[in-house]
C-alpha cells in the first residue's frame, strides 16, 4: 500500500465525484486499465477465480493466491488498488490477518461481505448472511487492523437477495456505525433501489454494475449521490470474447489473417508491458566484456595473496 495513493483514493472518495473503477483479474488487465486512463483498478475476486482458477465465483480463491495476485497488479501499476476480499478469510481474528497480508501487498481500500461460508457471486443464487453481529465484529477488526490510516474498508452486503431492501439499509448503517468508510448494497433490483441507496446511508456508497447480472445497468450520468461504480468483469467478459473470436477463426481456417482486427499487434503488446522500460533496465545494469575485464585486472592486482605487480 502507497501512502500517497491510499490518501488521494479516500480524499477522492469522500468529495467525489463518481470514480469509475473497472476490474482488473491480472496484472495485464490492470495494465490495459491504467493505460486506457481510469483512475483506479479494482482487483476482482470473480475476475481472479475465473481467470486463475478456471472456475466460478463460489470461494475457491484462498487468501494466499489473492495476495499474489494484489502484489502483482501492485507492482504493474500505480494507481489505487480496491481489492474484493469476499468474507475476510475466517473470523474477526482472520479478518485482521486479511487486513495486514493485503495492506501490505498494496491494498488501498479493501471490501469484505457479509456472506455465509461457502461465499458465492453477489449475482447468483442461493446466498446466504452471516448474522449482523458477526459481521460488525468483522469490520472492527478490519478497521483497527489496518497498517494505515488512510486505507479504506468497504463493507458489503448481500442481504437484499435474502432478507429485502429494507434489511439490506438497516445492516449497511450498522456496518457504517462499526466504522466501516465506505458501504456497498448489492445486487440492488430496481433503478428506484439503486437510486434510493447514497440517498439512505451517510457514508460514500458502492455501486457494482453487472452485465447480465440483477442490478439495472444505469449509466455514470444516472449514478448520482455515488462515489464508486465498479465494471468489476467487463475487462475480462471483453478479453473472453475477444479470444474466442480469434481462436475460432484459427480453428476454422488455419489462419490468423482474418482476425488480425481482433489482435492487439506486436509493437502494441510490447509497449503495454513496458518492453522499453525493461530494455532501459538491462542495459543499465548489463556487465559489458571492457568493465568485466578491467574489474579483473584491478582484482588481481590488489590481491594481497598474489602480491603487487
Amino acid at each position: 500500500m502507497s501512502d500517497s495513493l491510499a490518501r488521494w483514493l479516500r480524499a477522492r472518495v469522500e468529495a467525489g465525484p463518481l470514480l469509475v473503477v473497472p476490474g482488473a483479474p491480472n496484472a495485464l488487465a490492470a495494465r490495459v486499465i491504467e493505460d486506457t486512463g481510469f483512475e483506479a483498478v479494482y482487483v476482482t475476486g470473480a475476475g481472479i477465480a475465473n481467470s486463475f482458477l478456471g472456475t466460478p465465483d463460489v470461494g475457491l480463491v484462498s487468501l494466499m493466491e489473492l495476495e499474489m495476485h494484489v502484489s502483482a497488479i501492485r507492482d504493474a501499476v500505480e494507481l489505487p488498488l480496491i481489492v474484493d476480499a469476499d468474507t475476510g478469510f475466517g473470523n474477526p481474528i482472520g479478518v485482521a490477518r486479511t487486513i495486514r497480508i493485503l495492506g501490505r501487498a498494496g491494498a488501498d481500500a479493501i471490501q469484505i461481505e457479509d456472506q455465509m461460508e461457502p461465499k458465492r457471486c453477489g449475482h447468483f443464487e442461493g446466498k446466504q448472511v452471516v448474522p449482523v453481529n458477526e459481521m460488525v465484529q468483522k469490520i472492527r477488526a478490519a478497521v483497527d487492523a489496518r497498517l494505515d490510516h488512510a486505507q479504506l474498508i468497504i463493507a458489503r452486503t448481500d442481504a437484499r437477495a435474502t432478507e429485502g431492501f429494507s434489511a439490506a439499509i438497516e445492516r449497511v448503517q450498522q456496518y457504517a456505525e462499526a466504522g466501516a468508510d465506505v458501504t456497498f448494497v448489492e445486487a440492488p433490483r430496481t433503478r428506484e433501489e439503486v437510486l434510493a441507496i447514497p440517498r439512505l446511508i451517510s457514508v460514500p456508497q458502492v455501486v457494482n454494475l453487472v452485465e447480465g447480472g440483477l442490478t439495472p445497468m444505469l449509466s455514470t450520468d444516472q449514478l448520482a449521490g455515488f462515489r464508486i461504480a465498479i465494471y468489476a468483469n467487463a475487462a475480462l467478459q471483453g478479453a473472453i470474447r475477444g479470444m474466442q473470436r480469434v481462436l475460432k477463426g484459427l480453428h476454422a481456417t488455419g489462419s490468423l489473417e482474418a482476425s488480425l482486427d481482433d489482435l492487439a499487434g506486436w509493437d502494441e503488446r510490447q509497449r503495454l508491458v513496458r518492453k522499453l522500460y525493461f530494455d532501459e533496465l538491462e542495459e543499465r545494469y548489463a556487465t559489458r566484456p571492457d568493465a568485466a575485464a578491467k574489474g579483473a585486472r584491478r582484482t588481481r592486482q590488489s590481491d594481497p595473496l598474489r602480491g603487487s605487480n
